[in-house]
């Protein structure tokens, strides 16, 4: 199997300023079936525009897809490109939907940002997407967050 990655299977530099151009998409061999993907990235960074200290999350990224999934290393790179971009909790996890509804075109996307907490105050910010077909459930999802 050749490997046209711009990542996958090469050795990488990792950028720390925003780069969305680094996210890969792949295939999906089962698109004739609905499945959630989870992805969990433990370590997220960015850093307060105010203040420009570092805030400190976990991210969740569940998505159905259809066409396309990301391509996992792509991500890591993608995601480490927040390094040191200063932007608000809230907005960050919505730069990251945009993007990857971009790249994927998913069925259904959701992401949940778990920051640390700063000041007294933790920040989960909850974004989610949906095309036609999963829009009833898109809805039902963002209702039931706590």
């Amino acid at each position: 199997m050749q490997n046209n990655f711009k990542s996958l299977g090469r050795q990488t530099d990792y950028a720390f300023d925003y780069n969305p151009a680094v996210l890969e998409a792949i295939d999906n061999k089962n698109s004739a079936r609905n499945y959630f993907i989870k992805l969990n990235c433990e370590e997220f960074t960015c850093v307060c525009p105010i203040t420009h200290q570092p805030d400190y999350a976990r991210l969740e990224i569940n998505y159905i897809p259809d066409q396309k999934l990301v391509e996992s290393k792509s991500l890591k790179l993608y995601l480490t490109s927040f390094r040191n971009c200063g932007t608000f909790h809230e907005d960050v996890i919505n730069i990251i939907a945009d993007d990857l509804i971009k790249l994927l075109a998913p069925r259904y996307l959701e992401i949940v940002g778990h920051f640390a907490v700063r000041g007294g105050i933790a920040i989960e910010p909850f974004v989610n997407y949906a095309n036609d077909e999963f829009k009833a459930m898109a809805q039902k999802r963002l209702e039931g967050r706590d």
